[in-house]
């Protein structure tokens, strides 16, 4: 969160001696945020992957973003791939897609991390992400888009955007804690830039699609939202950790987990039992 001055103090000359402390070392990105890194290191892992098995490191196909585990409507519904509600949030459409959303992910999680935990971050991460996948599976099966010929053809979803928007909106809820300390103007700031970021995103989002002509990707709005509102659920009973009491934070992180994995299984049971579009 940065440091800040301390209150100035009347000039005191040490003693002489050896007993002066030494300066305290700066911890790492790492030891700052583990889960942060854990999770960019998937996410690239799995673009490699697709690299180095023959897909295109710009655009790669529906069937090479399908074989690492995009997610499609009648996948989930009709043959019962409901891992793909996760998976897809590891698998990108290019190079580009992959570094936005990493560059996204870098920042917000060195944020959030500390203010979540490790554990915290990676549930965050994967409830949201699944909240926004759950939400675009519902809105592309309900309302899928016609090729020329009229037949229906069923997008596919990809990309970390959805668990990145998540923490955006956990982030907007827990800067909000009067228990930070940090000074209220820095934390202010740092709101405000999450709100922008959020906001900046939605409508860049809305207003263009990348490549949906040839392979059947877009801008997925339905799981930017999705996972955006999943944050604000998320963070809403809980308390950041810095200048949380230790037990009460863990507790409110169990409770917020398990409620969120119960809404997301109803939400699930729900979408399940939608009747096929007619066309």
């Amino acid at each position: 969160m940065g440091s800040y001055p301390s209150p100035p103090q009347p000039e005191v000359l040490p003693p002489i001696s050896d007993s002066v402390p030494p300066p305290r070392r700066r911890r790492s990105a790492w030891a700052v945020a583990p889960a942060t890194h854990v999770l960019l290191g998937i996410n690239c892992a799995v673009f490699v992957a697709m690299v180095a098995t023959g897909a295109s490191i710009w655009m790669p196909t529906l069937d090479q973003l399908m074989f690492w585990g995009a997610d499609r409507p009648n996948n989930v519904l009709v043959y019962g791939e409901w891992w793909r509600i996760v998976s897809a949030m590891f698998v990108h459409v290019g190079i580009l897609h992959l570094a936005t959303n990493m560059w996204c992910l870098w920042n917000l999680g060195l944020l959030a991390e500390p203010l979540m935990g490790s554990f915290g971050l990676f549930a965050v991460y994967i409830l949201t992400g699944a909240a926004g996948n759950l939400l675009s599976t519902l809105k592309n099966w309900m309302y899928p888009i016609h090729d020329a010929s009229g037949a229906i053809l069923f997008q596919a979803g990809a990309g970390a955007s959805g668990a990145v928007f998540g923490i955006a909106g956990a982030l907007i809820v827990l800067l909000r804690s009067k228990v930070l300390p940090v000074p209220p103007e820095e934390v202010r700031k740092l709101r405000k830039s999450v709100i922008y970021f959020a906001a900046i995103n939605l409508v860049i989002g809305l207003s263009i699609n990348f490549g949906s002509g040839f392979t059947g990707v877009e801008v997925d709005n339905s799981a930017h939202i999705g996972g955006f509102l999943c944050g604000l659920l998320f963070a809403a009973p809980m308390v950041p950790r810095i200048g949380s009491p230790r037990g009460e934070f863990q507790f409110k992180l169990r409770l917020t987990v398990a409620l969120v994995v119960l809404l997301l299984v109803l939400f699930g049971f729900y979408i399940a039992h939608v009747p096929p579009p007619q066309g």
